[in-house]
């Protein structure tokens, strides 16, 4: 089993920065895929960002040159590093752990972009 914690959401305003941290516990296998998923208010679930085992990364094309994605293997933690905010960021932000075809999620967490 694997366990996801998020961290870092809140509120800012537009322009702000942001980061949420994602601290995975129980069985990990560093070859694994990391990264985040967003579900805005009354939106489907989008990827917003991805990071493999072999520290490979992809981004949405709303999240690339704001957004930068990094991981620890040592710490099991993955972050994401949000800049230059939008409302349209406005989602519960989801930390995602995928490997050997079984996806866990964390709980996620709040991040509200607002004046």
């Amino acid at each position: 089993q694997v366990q996801l914690v998020e961290s870092g959401g809140g509120l800012v305003q537009p322009g702000g920065s942001l980061r949420l941290s994602c601290a995975a516990s129980g069985s990990i296998f560093v070859l694994g895929t990391m990264g985040w998923f967003r579900q805005p208010p009354g939106k489907e679930r989008e990827l917003v960002a991805a990071v493999t085992g072999t520290s490979d990364t992809s981004y949405a094309t709303s999240a690339k040159d704001r957004f930068t994605i990094s991981r620890d293997k040592d710490k099991n933690t993955v972050y994401l590093q949000m800049n230059d905010l939008k409302p349209e960021d406005t989602a519960v932000y989801y930390c995602y752990y995928r490997t050997y075809g079984e996806t866990y999620w964390g709980q996620g967490t709040q991040v509200t972009v607002s004046s």
